[in-house]
C-alpha cells in the first residue's frame, strides 16, 4: 500500500513538473513573439519613414515621390487588419520605382542622396530578416499549441493564437545589392 501510494506520488510529481516545464516552454515561446514583433514593427517603420523622407527630400521626380510617399503614409497609417496589404504595396511601389538601378545611381548623384539610399537599401533588407524571425517564432509556438497535452490541459491560458505576418517583403533588386551601412 505504502509502496503504491510513493510510486503514485512519484508519477504525479513528474507529471506535473512536465506540464510546468510545457507551460513555461509556451510562456517564453508567446514572449519571444511579442518580442519579434515588436522588433518586426520597428523595421517596418523605420522602412516606412526613410521612404516619406527620401519621397519629400526632393532627390526623386515628382511621380515616383508621390507613390513613395502615398505607400510609406498608407503603411504607417494602416490598421492593423490592413497592415499586411498596406506593408506589400509599400514593397511594390519600392520595386516600381527603384527597379533598375539607374534610379539608385540618380539619387546618388545628388546630393544627400548616397546616404538616403543607403539608409533606404538597409530599411529594406531588414524588413525580411525580421518578419522571418517572427514567424519563425509563430511557427514553433502554434507547434506546440497543437500537442494534445497542451489543448487538454489548457497550458496556453488565455494567450491570442499567434499569427503570422504574411506581406510582400521582397526588396527592389537595385537597392538589395547595396553594402549595408
Amino acid at each position: 500500500m505504502t509502496e503504491s501510494l510513493i510510486w503514485t506520488v512519484v508519477v504525479l510529481v513528474a507529471i506535473g513538473l512536465y506540464l510546468s516545464w510545457t507551460a513555461g516552454r509556451l510562456d517564453r515561446l508567446h514572449t519571444r513573439i511579442d518580442a519579434a514583433r515588436a522588433a518586426l514593427d520597428a523595421q517596418l517603420l523605420r522602412r516606412a519613414s526613410v521612404t516619406q523622407e527620401l519621397a519629400t527630400s526632393g532627390v526623386l521626380d515628382p511621380a515616383a515621390s508621390i507613390v513613395l510617399y502615398e505607400a510609406a503614409h498608407a503603411a504607417r497609417q494602416a490598421e492593423e487588419e490592413h497592415r499586411e496589404v498596406a506593408e506589400s504595396e509599400l514593397s511594390t511601389a519600392l520595386r516600381a520605382v527603384f527597379g533598375e538601378p539607374a534610379q539608385v545611381e540618380a539619387v546618388k548623384e545628388v546630393p544627400g542622396g548616397e546616404e538616403a539610399a543607403s539608409e533606404l537599401a538597409a530599411a529594406v533588407r531588414r524588413v525580411p530578416m525580421a518578419r522571418r524571425f517572427h514567424n519563425d517564432a509563430v511557427r514553433a509556438a502554434r507547434a506546440l499549441r497543437r500537442h494534445r497535452t497542451v489543448r487538454w490541459f489548457r497550458l496556453a491560458g488565455h494567450a491570442p493564437f499567434p499569427l503570422a505576418f504574411e506581406m510582400d517583403d521582397e526588396p527592389p533588386v537595385a537597392l538589395a545589392a547595396r553594402p549595408v551601412s
